[in-house]
């Protein structure tokens, strides 16, 4: 047995202890190979979901359709709960799609979300999931919207999903190198570290996009380790608590960071 097979099925002994729904997807960058345990399986993506939009929007810049520099000016009908700063500032500040996707990414502004969402295009954001080839993810409705909810509308990713987006943009083909660049840039400076690092050394720099809801925890992320980069990605549903859900994705980290390191 391989010593991805031995951490797999440590991994899968550890799922088994637990109440709820774990999906996982692993690949090694040093040895380019992996694993997934449900990684295909369709999951509420909750604020993963915004590693799409993020893309979409790159994608735009990238063809000269707008410039990151371009401004958009905040009303009071964009006002969105939940996550967030911009819902707490007066209308009328000006801020620029760079600032409006780096308030998405690093502290999951759902207000910035909603902005961009409006800005791209629901329809386009999807077909940029199909264009990554990307299995599950799909942007049913706004965030905070839950009236879309309540009619049966959702955003779903497979662990698999956020796997290649972040390998994708490891190696530079997110886009292109430019783009790829920037976007692990702004995932380097994510605020929410109550998950993948939760068990692990403080120093670790990972690159990384979580999210939350109702006993629901998610995260994905670049463990830029000098000598053994990895990507781990950790989908939970229906714990008991969010607590378990955080507790479970850092249990598991520790697993994969205890075996590579």
């Amino acid at each position: 047995m391989t010593a991805q097979e031995l951490l797999k099925k440590e991994i899968e002994a550890f799922i088994k202890t637990q109440n709820g729904s774990i999906a996982v997807s692993f690949y090694d960058l040093k040895k380019k190979s992996g694993f997934s345990i449900d990684g295909e399986k369709k999951m509420l993506s909750a604020s993963t979901i915004k590693l799409v939009i993020m893309a979409e929007l790159m994608r735009r810049v990238h063809i000269g359709e707008t410039s990151l520099e371009n401004k958009i000016t905040i009303t009071a009908q964009m006002k969105t709960g939940g996550d967030g700063i911009l819902k707490e500032l007066e209308p009328g500040h000006s801020l620029t799609l760079k600032e409006l996707l780096t308030l998405m990414i690093i502290i999951s502004d759902n207000e910035a979300t909603n902005i961009l969402i409006d800005f791209l295009g629901m329809e386009s954001i999807n077909q940029m999931a199909q264009t990554m080839h990307l299995k599950q993810a799909h942007l049913g409705r706004k965030m905070m919207d839950n009236k879309a909810k309540e009619a049966g509308h959702d955003n779903y990713i497979c662990a698999e999903d956020i796997r290649n987006i972040l390998k994708s943009i490891y190696e530079g083909t997110c886009i292109d190198k430019g783009s790829s660049k920037m976007m692990l840039d702004i995932l380097k400076q994510q605020q929410q570290s109550n998950r993948l690092q939760l068990y692990l050394p403080e120093e670790l720099e990972i690159a990384h996009k979580c999210g939350d809801l109702d006993c629901l925890e998610n995260d994905g992320g670049i463990f830029l380790l000098p000598k053994h980069p990895y990507i781990l990605v950790v989908l939970t549903n229906e714990m008991p608590t969010n607590k378990d859900g955080r507790e479970a994705i850092g249990k598991i980290s520790w697993i994969v960071y205890q075996a590579l390191c």
